[in-house]
């Protein structure tokens, strides 16, 4: 038995420490490299990269990319090349759009289309999941593993990150007691928490949902501002607590709390979306410009919770047909889709109007 941390806890180290601003080592066939990311760099470590031998680029999506005008030859990424006089100011420019529209002139910008970009791939990934800009500073090492033990970094494998991406995340039911709601008192919540030290998911059980017929369901994402402040600008509070009442009165019903803010995005690049709609942009357009595609949510993880709970055939409280698709996919039937048209407002028609003409909503 050894003490050393596998992968999955190697991993959940490497987000804290991006989130921290500490740099982390990617080793990788095609050239070990030094990450860090944009939003928690500081000066000092961006002088640091830049004395070392090895080449420094940006990393970021081609999503964000294409507001900058940058050729992202590596598909989904880019790779830019960082001129030797430039400052922290320049690469926050270049990761955050918060001034895009004051200084639109970032460039010219040099992008690079040789080399093996996998790692950088990699990099970008972590960023996401540890829920920061998806911007990552890249200085290439000669032997990585040999620069971690040094400075006491963690390091990780890249290829076996790569296999390790694809692979839907374990969930462990830890506790679950009654919990007497204003819609109903036989209510019960379930904790979840998954296996790679990522955010706990909560399952609220209503009544007693009848396992061998189509129970009435409804994945919700987290909604810090509509859920609990009331906020107009969407329509999730209103779903969450209709979804709830249909549920209390039915009698029988289950809803998944997920923590997937802002579309997968987290509490932060949702409101740097806001600021950015505050703008003139709506909300898949400023998605985009930070860097994250229209939905980085998985709706995996709530058929994986169904599956746990015993529940393998649903009526789905949604308007989203990507959640009935993912469903269908994970072996949840979904027998019936229960619409879900509630909280429209002249804050937030817009934003539903986006969602059903670029997102496909059925609203």
């Amino acid at each position: 038995m050894s003490f050393a941390p596998d992968l999955s806890e190697q991993m959940a180290r490497a987000r804290s420490d991006l989130r921290m601003g500490v740099p982390v080592i990617v080793l990788a066939r095609g050239g070990d490299i030094l990450i860090q990311a944009v939003e928690t760099l500081s000066a000092a470590r961006v002088s640091a990269a830049r004395a070392l031998p090895g080449e420094t680029v940006l990393a970021i999506t081609a999503r964000r990319a294409e507001t900058l005008k940058a050729r992202a030859y590596d598909g989904d990424l880019a790779r830019i090349s960082v001129p030797r006089d430039a400052d922290l100011r320049w690469i926050t420019a270049l990761a955050n759009p918060a001034d895009d529209l004051k200084s639109p002139m970032k460039g010219p910008l040099r992008t690079l289309r040789e080399g093996d970009a996998s790692a950088h791939r990699v990099a970008l990934r972590l960023t996401k999941e540890a829920r920061l800009l998806p911007s990552v500073l890249v200085t290439d090492l000669n032997d990585g593993a040999a620069f971690a033990q040094q400075n006491s970094l963690t390091a990780l494998d890249g290829e076996q990150v790569k296999a390790r991406l694809g692979i839907s995340t374990s969930y462990e039911n830890v506790i679950h007691a009654r919990l007497p709601m204003e819609v109903s008192e036989t209510g019960q919540l379930h904790v979840f928490r998954p296996d790679d030290g990522g955010e706990e998911h909560y399952a609220i059980i209503v009544g007693t949902p009848d396992r061998t017929k189509p129970v009435l369901t409804r994945l919700h994402s987290a909604c810090f501002t509509g859920d609990l402040m009331g906020s107009l600008k969407c329509d999730c509070g209103p779903q969450l607590r209709a979804a709830l009442a249909q549920m209390g009165a039915e009698g029988a019903g289950v809803l998944l709390y997920l923590n997937q803010e802002g579309r997968g995005i987290g509490l932060a690049n949702k409101m740097r979306a806001y600021s950015l709609q505050d703008q003139g942009f709506d909300t898949v357009e400023a998605n985009h410009r930070l860097g994250f595609e229209d939905d980085e949510r998985d709706f995996r993880i709530g058929a994986a919770i169904l599956s746990k709970l015993g529940v393998t055939s649903v009526n789905l409280m949604t308007n989203n047909p990507a959640k009935i698709d993912m469903m269908q996919k994970t072996g949840i039937k979904v027998a019936a889709r229960v619409p879900l048209k509630v909280g429209e407002n002249r804050f937030n028609s817009a934003y539903l109007q986006t969602k059903a003409d670029k997102s496909g909503h059925m609203l």
